[in-house]
């Protein structure tokens, strides 16, 4: 059997060495996903869930500022669509008819 050549020995620890390298950012990248997955899941646990009323909604607001431009995919802004759109505006019945006689306190009747 034949030895290997210091050369050959060097390559194949640089093959070894690359091999590694590329696992670890494999890991690297998996850990990342893992740590946006779970804080996400924590962060809409404590929309729904949340038992602090005042925090979920000054997190619902929050996001409702920067989710918008964050999110620059039409699909993606479509996941969060029930975060992002505005609440809905208030029956017009509590609205005064006429504004320049709300200020006043008078109607015309």
């Amino acid at each position: 059997m034949a030895r290997k050549t210091i050369e050959q020995k060097l390559a194949e620890l640089d093959a070894q060495r690359a091999a590694l390298r590329s696992r670890l950012g494999k890991q690297e990248r998996a850990n990342d996903t893992r740590r946006k997955v779970l804080l996400g899941a924590l962060v809409l646990h404590r929309l729904e869930n949340g038992k602090d009323e005042e925090f979920a909604r000054r997190l619902r607001d929050w996001l409702k500022r920067e989710l918008p431009d964050f999110l620059t995919r039409d699909t993606d802004k479509a996941l969060f669509a029930e975060l992002i759109q505005p609440a809905p505006a208030a029956p017009a019945s509590a609205a005064p008819a006429d504004p320049a006689t709300a200020d006043k306190g008078v109607s015309d009747a």
